[in-house]
């Protein structure tokens, strides 16, 4: 097999995981499944970053020891990861006793062979990045990242000799164009290498700092944040002597936050050139996610829990979210309305309806079994075609981490595959004896989409990809070569169908009624009430007044579902523009999946009604003729929204 190791930064534990976090963590853990899935060996590391002079005053401000402090926060991100369905191969901290061992072998020999020195520098110190800062990487004489003047420091220290290894650095940027993606941060970087590289401080005197791991050849010092924090990479392998390190370092690959950049692209393949190793494959850059203008960070205070949101949305949904909505490499808002929104309409409405849609109608016309298929119309040629070409497209934006395209791929089918439903009417060919072959392939058609979509999803939603293949009867499609290709699924084999995948999640904004006086009542009942000359003949019908205040309008079903312990009603979800719950006595006249795409006239300015437990937010206009119910209709296809007149 094909080895693949894939790691994340190891986060710094002066407080909690925020969302940044959990990016590069969902990131890395979705391509170590995608791997998976092509067949591939491999090993996914995270962990967290323990020494430095932050997480010293962090655990003073909280008045515990810096030991305490660090387990504690340490076993909060280790605890982070399971409620967004993350399973690392490993986690590494850096007050494991390897890991220190492993530093100060690689600290002896690159200071044996003269490539760390003992000088004095004076230099511009960022306390936020923890790390000397040049004029030019200010921005109004301030850190880009933490908005704060850096200081000026003379120090005694050890420096490691990273500017005899620049030309090299260059030239393996220049002949390895996958070395750092996107290419802007390639650029980025070989733009800061036209300017003479600085040696790198490696080290701070314990007379200021003893909470780190003490040089080998001078225990009047510690080695300083990046080499010790870098190193996680190989002491996670077992380096020098370990099995996994001669199995995975050949095809090693980071995924980093821009603010980290520099520390992966110059000083970490410098390291690496000193020990006589070969450098990573590929180090993959994301950008922020901001909060209104701002980057989301704990130092600016400005963070979002990736637990409370999993807690609140699901693990798939905020891992759906957070893929979906960053383009990787640039910079992406977040707000808890657009993961609500995305929840409801791509999950739900989309996702949710197709699989909920097609599972009942295989129960309800081929007795929750795969249908032999007949010969395919070009109507499912199409979307077998369009289902088969994104995988090809999905596989691609995947293999380049542009998780958004991959996403948008699966969805154009997801969409074309709702469409076909309505397009080829399953409900209307189950009341023709002589369509039992086109609906067997019709529904056979479904079933396939949705069993290679499923195997689209393993590695983005892993929960949701198992219950759908649990209800398909696919849970062991784990190889993405073998199983896509169409036809896979057997004639005759069981389909079950779960619960629905997405509950469509709300969060009301309450109304109060405004209060009405009396003169206004009065003035309304005088209105309402009939003279007593036309009394008679006004009886039974309304003023044009009354008429109007009725609000009729356009309204776009896009979702549909029976209630529980009720023959009758049905909970309907429409677009009016705005998205509402309707509860309509149709269930008797109509089936779920024929309703979702039609559009019918609602009374929306009705009070809000509790039918069964469900809230009802407005009225379905229908027909009634003898035993029949007819829902309205419109001769054409109108903007949900618009008003009856």
């Amino acid at each position: 097999m094909t080895p693949y190791y894939l790691t994340t930064p190891i986060f710094y534990v002066n407080a909690q995981p925020h969302l940044g976090h959990a990016y590069s963590t969902v990131v890395a853990d979705t391509v170590c499944r995608y791997q998976r899935l092509l067949g591939k060996d491999v090993r996914f590391q995270t962990g967290t970053d323990e020494h430095g002079d932050k997480i010293v005053h962090a655990a003073a401000d909280a008045e515990v020891s810096v030991k305490e402090y660090v387990d504690k926060i340490s076993a909060m991100f280790r605890a982070a990861w399971p409620g967004l369905a993350i399973v690392p191969d490993a986690f590494v901290r850096t007050t494991d006793p390897a890991h220190m061992a492993t530093v100060q072998g690689i600290l002896q020999q690159v200071y044996d062979q003269g490539d760390i020195y003992f000088s004095e520098y004076t230099g511009l110190y960022c306390k936020g990045c923890e790390q000397f800062l040049t004029e030019k990487e200010l921005v109004d004489g301030k850190c880009p990242d933490h908005l704060t003047e850096p200081e000026q420091i003379s120090e005694q220290n050890y420096f490691f000799r990273m500017s005899k290894y620049q030309e090299w650095l260059i030239d393996h940027i220049n002949t390895h164009p996958e070395f750092i993606t996107p290419e802007r941060y390639r650029n980025e970087v070989l733009s800061f290498l036209k300017e003479p590289l600085e040696d790198l401080c490696i080290s701070r005197p314990t007379t200021r700092l003893t909470w780190g791991i003490p040089l080998p050849f001078d225990n009047r010092f510690v080695t300083y944040v990046w080499f010790d924090a870098l190193i996680n990479y190989l002491s996670g392998l077992g380096y020098p002597g370990g099995e996994d390190f001669a199995r995975y370092w050949p095809a090693a690959e980071h995924v980093i936050a821009k603010d980290i950049l520099k520390p992966h692209a110059i000083y970490w393949p410098t390291m690496l050139k000193a020990m006589g190793l070969e450098p990573y494959k590929r180090l993959h850059v994301h950008g922020y996610w901001n909060m209104g203008e701002t980057k989301m960070s704990k130092s600016l205070g400005n963070v979002v829990r990736p637990g409370e949101l999993a807690a609140e949305f699901g693990a798939d949904s905020v891992r759906y979210f957070l893929l979906r909505e960053m383009s990787f490499g640039l910079d992406a808002g977040f707000s808890p309305e657009a993961l609500l929104a995305r929840h409801n309409s791509d999950l739900t409405n989309d996702l949710g309806n197709l699989l909920s849609r097609s599972l009942t109608m295989v129960k309800n016309f081929a007795a929750s079994a795969v249908p032999q298929p007949g010969t395919p119309s070009e109507q499912d040629n199409e979307l077998r075609e369009a289902t088969l070409a994104m995988l090809g497209q999905y596989r691609e934006h995947m293999e380049h981490f542009a998780f958004h395209r991959a996403l948008g791929a699966v969805w154009e089918v997801i969409s074309r595959a709702n469409k076909y439903i309505v397009s080829t009417q399953p409900w209307e060919l189950a009341k023709d004896p002589q369509q039992g072959a086109r609906l067997a392939t019709v529904l056979y058609t479904l079933l396939e989409t949705l069993r290679l979509i499923t195997l689209t999803l393993r590695p983005i939603m892993p929960e949701t990809a198992a219950k759908m293949g649990a209800a398909l009867g696919t849970a062991d499609e784990m190889n993405f070569s073998a199983c896509s290709v169409w036809g896979r699924l057997v004639p005759g084999s069981s389909i079950t169908p779960g619960a629905q995948l997405f509950p469509r999640l709300q969060r009301e904004a309450k109304e109060k009624p405004q209060p009405q006086t009396k003169k206004a009542m009065k003035e309304s009942d005088k209105e309402a009430a009939p003279t007593p000359e036309n009394a008679a003949e006004d009886e039974g019908l309304v003023s044009f007044d009354a008429f109007q205040k009725l609000e009729l309008r356009v309204a776009e079903i896009i979702a549909a579902e029976k209630i529980a312990k009720s023959d009758r009603l049905l909970k309907l979800t429409v677009k009016a523009p705005e998205e509402r719950t309707i509860v309509a006595g149709i269930a008797q006249h109509y089936q779920p999946e024929e309703l979702v795409g039609r559009q019918v006239i609602i009374v929306a300015n009705l009070k809000p009604a509790k039918l069964m437990g469900v809230a009802s937010h407005g009225m379905v206009l229908a027909a009634k003729d003898g035993d029949r119910l007819v829902l309205s209709s419109l001769s054409g296809p109108v903007t949900p929204g618009s008003r009856v007149a």
